[in-house]
């Protein structure tokens, strides 16, 4: 016999899934799947194309995230025409890219996260939102708003419009310069922006002490780790070698080319999902699962390299044995360090000369058959992966999104929560809420990872062996 409860959709997410709960015949949780519902398309209907539309092709797949796509399709465009985009080019990249970190973290902090963190997991799911927060807690909601801001602003300045921009990347490089005046109004913000970091981080350490219970229990289990590093194994989110690291601390890869990818990544599939499932290929599926995004990018970094960021991570490593975070419920600390990282990196571009040249593309055809773009998205390590003809027709693509590399992850957190908090002979909504809350923590991208739309009503259900419905409730 069996009985399930069904969360569909998970709300305060980016996109569609559902969460399915499996009750044994006492009516505790046996598993629980974390299942996405909408299908994806964007590889198939980017056949025959041409190469150089496919980072604003791309770039739709999200309007939280276009950025990163936009950075991994133009490197992948970049190996195709075989050139390799100017200095200037490339620091304006990387500026963008900052300002997509910096809002989306943000963004999911501060209107998605914070209500459960500060209103209470179990408090009233009508003021449990960005409203609720607001009306609790209206200067933090006002930082919030601002850091976000500024993030959407370094993306404006450098490339016209703050989602969406894809007019201005380019195989290559980028279509225009970054004006003084850009420059000087995005220097002359910065230090607000970081004010507000620096205050939010120590903020969240002391909400800290009242969360124990979380932290011990949201996603909190070993794996191996994976995302882009430096040369010297320092942080780093446009360029790099993949490093992989076990729950021990140890470096199992390094260096490992991002352009072969395939090699060490696999791409399994379920019938109950249609999101694909990522594994480390020498450990098989699904023994080799790994997780990416800022908890991942901060265990395998030994260092940030800027240096408010670097004392903030020597601190974020105590909270791990050998200095690996297992818990997924520390995503949300590790993206205030990256949120702190980029600010500081933000500082160290806009303050080089270089960042005022005009020269900011290389212009060429079609010189190879194939190219893979890879960068770390906020939620972690994204790939693009083209073919193409002579005439620069795309034959085939292949995107592996950073939400699904985690995929496998989701569902071991799901199911943890599930068996501690949730009792299947009486639904009550805080535990189906803690449930979300630790996808919530991962901050999935669904419309990255199946390209769909529609609206979002909430209803679970818990129905028995014989289908009979016994609870249910609509949010």
């Amino acid at each position: 016999m069996r009985k399930e409860i069904v969360i569909n959709p998970v709300t305060r997410i980016e996109g569609h899934a559902k969460v399915t709960i499996f009750l044994k015949d006492d009516q505790t949780v046996k598993e629980a799947r974390f299942q996405v519902v909408d299908f994806r398309g964007f590889e198939k209907f980017c056949e025959r194309r041409p190469f150089y539309e496919m980072p604003n092709i791309t770039s739709r797949s999200c309007g939280i995230c276009p950025v990163s796509h936009l950075m991994a399709s133009a490197k992948a465009c970049d190996q195709i025409v075989g050139v390799t985009p100017p200095t200037t080019a490339v620091l304006l990249r990387r500026l963008m890219h900052m300002g997509q970190m910096i809002q989306s973290h943000a963004l999911n902090l501060f209107h998605l996260s914070f209500p459960d963190l500060l209103l209470g997991m179990d408090s009233d799911p009508a003021e449990r939102n960005i409203f609720g927060l607001i009306e609790k807690q209206p200067e933090l909601a006002r930082q919030g708003i601002k850091l976000r801001k500024y993030g959407q602003e370094l993306i404006e300045k450098v490339a016209g419009k703050r989602i969406h921009s894809s007019e201005w990347v380019m195989p290559g490089g980028g279509k225009w310069p970054l004006t003084k005046q850009n420059a000087d109004y995005l220097h002359s913000n910065l230090p607000e922006a970081l004010d507000i970091t620096v205050k939010t981080i120590a903020f969240f350490k002391k909400c800290l002490d009242g969360l124990e219970d979380e932290v011990e229990n949201f996603g909190n289990f070993p794996t191996y780790y994976l995302g882009l590093v430096t040369a010297k194994g320092g942080l780093e989110h446009y360029d790099g070698k993949i490093r992989i690291l076990d729950a021990e601390g140890k470096i199992v890869a390094d260096q490992l080319d991002p352009v072969t990818y395939y090699d060490y990544i696999g791409e399994a599939v379920e019938p109950w999902s249609y999101m694909k499932f990522p594994y480390y290929k020498p450990l098989g599926y699904p023994d080799g699962t790994y997780r990416v995004g800022p908890l991942a990018r901060l265990n395998i970094a030994s260092h940030c390299g800027t240096p408010l960021a670097d004392e903030e991570l020597k601190e974020f490593k105590k909270l791990g044995k050998n200095g690996v975070v297992q818990s997924t419920f520390h995503y949300h600390y590790a993206r205030l360090i990256e949120i702190l990282f980029c600010l500081e990196g933000v500082k160290e571009i806009l303050e080089d000369p270089e960042v005022l040249s005009e020269r900011v593309s290389a212009k060429a055809f079609v010189n190879n058959d194939e190219g893979v773009g890879v960068a770390e998205a906020p939620r972690g390590t994204l790939i693009h992966h083209y073919a193409v003809d002579p005439q620069g027709m795309i034959l085939w693509a292949n995107m592996i999104i950073a939400t699904e590399h985690n995929n496998i992850a989701y569902n071991k957190a799901v199911t943890q929560v599930a068996k501690k908090y949730v009792n299947g002979k009486r639904l009550q909504e805080g535990m189906l809420n803690r449930v979300e809350a630790v996808i919530r923590a991962f901050d999935p991208c669904l419309s990255c990872a199946t390209h769909a739309v529609g609206q979002m009503p909430l209803e679970v259900k818990l129905i028995d062996a014989e289908g009979r419905l016994v609870d249910r409730k609509i949010r």
